[in-house]
């Protein structure tokens, strides 16, 4: 391993070609799970209504029929058009350069694909690269982009459905711990009170505005996102987080009205802003806090 970071330090332009290849390709693999994971968790929350139902002995009319379509996961099927569900060949999934190659239109019914594919790929190829640059040759660097995938897909995802899976806040929590064993980006002592701050901090919140408005300011998933985000960088960086977070928030959501495309009183995902405010923290924390140093010095 030694060695091996020696030969790549020693030819970073290789190493920033290679790893801006893999962010690509790995874009295409956030595609797929952006896409297929809210469908499967559908899938097995109406299959776990049933069995209740069927435990139960309720009527038959409380059962849920699930969506008349193929059982669909993570393998299976290929690759298809969303909208005519025909296969893909493997010249048409060619990441970045399929899309530009097929004008994104479907080769088979020539409807528009989104453009979005086209851009998560070009975004994990861009924020991975970051990463490596910013930690060099390095475990950091490694775990850096791990990070920063799982925050990309759980963004587009938050996006798409307002949900941020257990299956992807959870594991990112207890890999942050793991992490800090080894202090690769801190200390157990800090990754557990930030994972535990970071929790109650906004299921604070929660429960403030609930009691205050009646009304749920945001999931549980946020919650959990956050206490990664603590459990990842600490609970030093949770004020950074929550500030840009909340900022970043509440300049898109008066964006969006000005443009009449958010309606007063109606939500927005919240997990997007954490997501954007953690990556930053990890890649320019130490900045972050010198300039919180200096403005209070001011």
């Amino acid at each position: 391993m030694q060695d091996l970071t020696i030969i790549l330090s020693e030819h970073l332009g290789l190493y920033y070609f290679f790893i801006i290849l893999m962010g690509v390709l790995l874009g295409s693999l956030l595609n797929l799970i952006i896409y297929r994971l809210p469908k499967m968790m559908e899938h097995d929350f109406i299959e776990e209504i049933n069995a209740f139902v069927l435990e139960q002995n309720l009527t038959p009319a409380a059962k849920i029929t699930p969506p008349a379509t193929q059982p669909i996961n993570l393998f299976f099927p290929q690759s298809f058009c969303p909208n005519c569900k025909h296969i893909l060949s493997w010249w048409q999934n060619i990441p970045l350069f399929s899309s530009l190659i097929l004008k994104f239109k479907c080769y088979y019914c020539h409807s528009t694909i989104s453009s979005r594919y086209f851009f998560i790929e070009a975004l994990t190829g861009l924020l991975l690269f970051v990463c490596a640059y910013h930690f060099g040759v390095s475990w950091q660097a490694f775990w850096a982009m791990v990070f920063t995938l799982f925050l990309i897909t759980m963004t587009f995802i938050d996006v798409d459905h307002q949900i941020l899976p257990d299956s992807l806040t959870l594991p990112l929590t207890w890999l942050g711990l793991v992490l800090s064993v080894f202090g690769i980006f801190i200390y157990p002592t800090t990754a557990i009170i930030g994972a535990c701050l970071g929790y109650l901090c906004l299921w604070s919140v929660y429960w403030a505005f609930k009691l205050i408005t009646q009304k749920e300011g945001m999931g549980y998933g946020d919650f959990k996102l956050c206490a990664a985000l603590g459990a990842w960088l600490g609970w030093q960086a949770l004020p950074s987080v929550l500030l840009i977070s909340a900022l970043l928030g509440t300049v898109i959501a008066l964006g969006l009205r000005a443009v009449k495309k958010l309606e007063p009183g109606s939500p927005i995902s919240f997990g997007p802003f954490l997501a954007l405010a953690g990556w930053v923290n990890l890649i320019w924390g130490a900045q972050i806090s010198q300039l919180y140093f200096n403005l209070f010095k001011l």
